[in-house]
């Protein structure tokens, strides 16, 4: 009863149950009742044969009286014999009840004296004295006939009793039914129905992000457990949804402050790598902007001294004092708050320090001073992580920018130095010795003639160094208005084209920063000085020069349709094909002069620019390396 009570599964199985056990009743007593009555209406054939019987014993009994024979005397006695046959047949016996009580059964005992005592004996008179007591033959049939009538209405309202017995049994069976189908639907429209509605509702509510919904179901069956669970559910699902819904608002600030922060870092990107090293100027607004977005500070930044074991203080965004080695004292970006960040280390506040470096270069240190009570998130310290690198490459491309600077001052010395070395210095000293060599002439009373030659020999070196000195300053004044080899051998087929009155082309196909400044200045002599000869000697009406980076090796060729060489094989020796030929001996190339076949020369050195060899070294070191570790 307890589980009935508590299951509403078990109560639906009990009603089907108890359906299916009334159906399986009424069906069984149905076939009871209908096998009861199988024999009835054979019965009432039986019971109504005999009433025919008896008047067929009768009018026979007549016909032998007018006309006696033995055949007559024979049909009434197979008469006799049918009608005890009928009388005791088993289908009418066993529609009779067995019972002595039975109104039915002593109507059947009363129609078996009535045969056996009253008209039987009548019939076996007649049949001996041949003579028919009509009054008593009447009065005996007439009893017999009433006594089986009233067997046969007997027998007919037994089997409407059973009929009757039947319907009622079905009419019954059918209102338990009913009653239980009732009490089942009852059961299942409060107990199933109703609150799966409102489980419905519930998931109706939960789906449109409404947990204050509830089903309040009462009772201990499964349905109302249920409700209970979806209630407790919901409630713990709206205490989440609205926990979720604070961490997305705290989570989007976050991103939203994160983006600007992130936006901030991205729009000083340019003045902070640009601002050369006045890192207040550059990097002093951004960090505070930093600062007042994270709600954090103050920052300080700290360089390591290259030159020493000490860390100098850059900037702070909020300072008691300017930093020592401060630049520019009218400047106070450093000062412009009251909490300086001894202040923010009383209060006890958390420092985060971050480092400043580029791969394994430590560069220096970032203070990040915030309140103990906010703590830092993961987003915040990787936001900072990224202003430590920016600094550190800010810092890096500084440094890295100033010892370019001073390589390129070192390299271009050492080029003004080498260019005045190999052809001012050595004219000079040619100069010297031909002074010193007059001296001695002079001396010693040399005569006239000589000295001529001499002083001859001194006029055109003097002339060379002159105009090496203008080939120099040109070359140096052409570097320094435009950079780069390009620009310097458009400037110089410019002025030669100029010179000449002819044209000069340029084809120039060479990779960015391929040539270090020495092979440059190198290549743009050369150029010069052959230009320089064709303008002199070659009576030319056309002129190319020609640059170009093919097979890992530079191809510089100056071609002209002037008068061309004298000999092919032998070219004419004299001072500038000299200093041609050590520049490229310089550059590890070769410079060959040939006649054109369209007519003219053609000037051409071939060398592998500094990079590829050492691209060709790091190559070459590398293998043997990779051997090994194979």
């Amino acid at each position: 009863m307890k589980l009935l009570q508590r299951s509403l599964v078990a109560r639906i199985v009990a009603s089907l149950l108890a359906i299916s056990a009334m159906a399986l009743i009424s069906i069984v007593v149905t076939m009871a009742v209908a096998g009861g009555s199988r024999g009835d209406a054979a019965a009432l054939n039986v019971a109504g044969s005999l009433r025919m019987n008896t008047y067929q014993i009768v009018a026979a009994l007549q016909r032998y009286e007018r006309t006696p024979s033995w055949e007559q005397q024979a049909e009434i006695r197979v008469l006799m014999q049918r009608f005890e046959e009928r009388l005791e047949k088993p289908e009418l016996i066993a529609a009779i009840p067995i019972s002595e009580a039975h109104e039915l059964r002593k109507q059947y005992r009363l129609v078996l004296m009535r045969w056996h005592n009253e008209l039987a004996p009548e019939v076996a008179q007649t049949l001996t004295s041949q003579y028919v007591r009509v009054d008593q033959l009447n009065r005996a049939l007439d009893g017999l006939v009433n006594d089986i009538d009233r067997m046969v209405n007997q027998l007919e309202q037994n089997t409407e009793a059973k009929i009757r017995l039947l319907s009622a049994l079905q009419i019954l069976f059918l209102g338990l039914t009913a009653v239980i189908v009732a009490i089942a639907l009852y059961d299942i429209r409060h107990n199933l129905v109703a609150p799966l509605r409102h489980l419905m509702v519930l998931a109706r509510e939960a789906a449109r992000r409404n947990f204050t919904h509830r089903t309040r179901l009462d009772g201990s069956d499964e349905l109302a457990m249920l409700g209970r669970t979806f209630d407790t559910m919901a409630e713990e699902l709206g205490a989440s949804y609205a926990e979720l819904e604070a961490r997305v608002k705290r989570k989007t600030q976050e991103l939203e402050r994160n983006s600007q922060v992130m936006q901030v870092l991205h729009d000083e990107s340019r003045s902070l790598y640009g601002g050369g090293n006045d890192l207040c100027a550059s990097a002093a607004p951004m960090l505070r902007q930093v600062e007042k977005l994270l709600e954090i500070g103050p920052i300080r930044l700290s360089l390591n001294d290259p030159h020493g074991d000490r860390q100098i203080p850059i900037l702070a965004t909020h300072a008691a004092r300017r930093p020592d080695y401060c630049r520019d004292h009218d400047c106070h970006a450093c000062l412009i708050d009251n909490r300086p960040i001894h202040l923010r280390e009383t209060e006890g506040g958390e420092c985060l320090l971050l480092p400043v470096s580029v791969g394994e270069v430590l560069l220096g240190t970032l203070e990040v001073w915030y309140p103990k009570e906010q703590p830092l998130s993961d987003s915040v310290r990787r936001l900072l992580n990224a202003l430590a690198d920016q600094l550190a490459t800010a810092v890096y491309l500084q440094r890295r920018i100033e010892e370019e600077q001073q390589v390129s001052l070192m390299n271009e010395r050492t080029i003004i130095a080498r260019e005045l070395h190999d052809s001012l210095a050595q004219s000079l000293s040619y100069l010297k010795m031909q002074v010193a060599r007059l001296e001695r002439m002079q001396a010693k009373d040399a005569p006239k003639e000589m000295q001529a030659a001499v002083f001859d020999e001194l006029r055109t070196g003097l002339n060379s160094a002159y105009r090496q000195l203008r080939e120099l300053l040109t070359t140096f004044r052409l570097k320094l208005e435009g950079p780069g080899l390009q620009s310097a051998l458009q400037q110089t087929t410019a002025e030669f084209s100029e010179r000449m009155g002819a044209p000069v082309e340029l084809r120039y196909d060479v990779p960015p920063h391929l040539l270090n400044p020495n092979e440059e200045i190198h290549v743009l002599q050369i150029a010069r000085e052959s230009l320089s000869n064709i303008h002199k000697h070659a009576e030319a009406h056309w002129a190319a020069v020609t640059v170009a980076f093919l097979n890992a090796r530079i191809v510089l060729r100056i071609e002209d349709d002037g008068i061309g060489l004298a000999h092919d094989d032998s070219p004419p020796m004299h001072y500038g094909l000299i200093i041609m030929r050590d520049r490229a001996h310089t550059l590890g190339g070769e410079l060959r002069l040939t006649n054109r076949a369209q007519g003219g020369t053609c000037v051409e050195v071939i060398f592998t620019p500094q990079t590829a060899r050492l691209i060709a070294r790091q190559h070459a070191v590398a293998t043997p390396l990779h051997e090994q570790g194979n």
